[in-house]
């Protein structure tokens, strides 16, 4: 289920308590919203969100052995 909504430029969509999205500006096509939200609250574009997750499943299917850390040459 999807809600559409119809906004101006400037109006706002509140969603929850805590996000707030505004319409800064319309340009034929092209739509460019503001965010306001607490920084815990991950906020990315689809294309973004779509490749960190493949990402994450990729490492987590094929995990490699941890790094190995390196030798100190300090003498004491």
């Amino acid at each position: 289920m999807m809600l559409v909504l119809g906004r101006r430029t400037g109006e706002q969509i509140v969603i929850g308590d805590d996000v707030e999205l505004v319409v800064v500006s319309v340009r034929g096509d092209r739509v460019k919203l503001g965010f306001r939200a607490p920084q815990d609250v991950a906020i990315h574009r689809e294309e973004v969100y779509k490749r960190a997750r493949e990402e994450q499943d990729s490492i987590q299917a094929n995990p490699t052995s941890p790094a190995k850390r390196p030798v100190s040459t300090a003498v004491a």
